[in-house]
């Protein structure tokens, strides 16, 4: 296994769906296949592809279920892994409907509806797993900026390292980076017709997913965990 700086349990399209192929196009970044991609060329956009694409695309194409962490002293990835592997066993797969919508100040895929299974997953995902994290180091803290956050956000980043979780958990595949709301709204409509397409096919979600980050700061697709849970 090459070396990890961080960890992380993300939702990602099955590989060579139209959903991860757009992903990754868009992106630039195939974190399934660990390979850069040329990248798509949409008519219409307000900047160039890999400006509004150069925050989120060494994540990779994804959905965090559990923000990316450092392992814990003592813990090993492959009690991780079991541990993962437990947790999946507890969980049935479920369809989760997507749209396009804006988080904050950037444009990403959001649930069309309320899944509470998509809920109950992350949650447990945080909570779960929360042995696995070593505690984040002052600088990881401050990048935070808590005195910007909510009190709830402030307790979630003290408690489980990161402050949208458990109550201020709100799933989505980011698009882009922060972006004026006209230029997310031109960035939206040139992207409409592919994520159409993308999206034609119902989305389900059937496992979850361990990816890594390697010494390049680019998170790559490690193992795929089957949710086997009775429905």
């Amino acid at each position: 296994m090459r070396d990890i700086l961080r960890w992380a349990v993300y939702v990602a399209p099955k590989m060579n769906s139209a959903l991860a192929r757009f992903g990754a196009d868009w992106l630039g970044w195939d974190a399934q296949a660990g390979r850069a991609r040329k990248g798509l060329e949409v008519a219409g956009l307000p900047a160039p592809r890999e400006t509004l694409t150069e925050p989120p695309r060494r994540y990779g194409f994804h959905g965090t279920l559990k923000p990316p962490f450092v392992l814990a002293e003592g813990r090993e990835p492959a009690a991780l892994d079991a541990e993962i592997t437990a947790l999946a066993r507890e969980f049935a797969p479920f369809d989760l409907p997507l749209a396009v919508g804006t988080l904050g100040d950037f444009l990403a895929l959001v649930p069309a509806r309320p899944v509470p299974e998509l809920d109950h997953l992350a949650r447990a995902c945080v909570t779960w797993l929360d042995a696995f994290r070593a505690p984040p180091s002052p600088s990881e803290i401050a990048r935070r900026r808590p005195d910007r956050l909510t009190e709830s956000q402030r307790a979630h980043l003290e408690t489980w390292g990161y402050p949208f979780v458990l109550s201020d958990f709100r799933f989505h595949l980011t698009l882009t980076g922060p972006l004026p709301e006209a230029e997310r709204a031109a960035t939206a409509r040139a992207l409409a017709p592919l994520i159409d397409e993308a999206l034609a096919r119902s989305c389900r979600v059937e496992d979850i997913c361990l990816f890594g980050e390697d010494l390049n700061g680019n998170f790559h697709l490690l193992k795929r965990f089957p949710l086997a849970g009775a429905a």
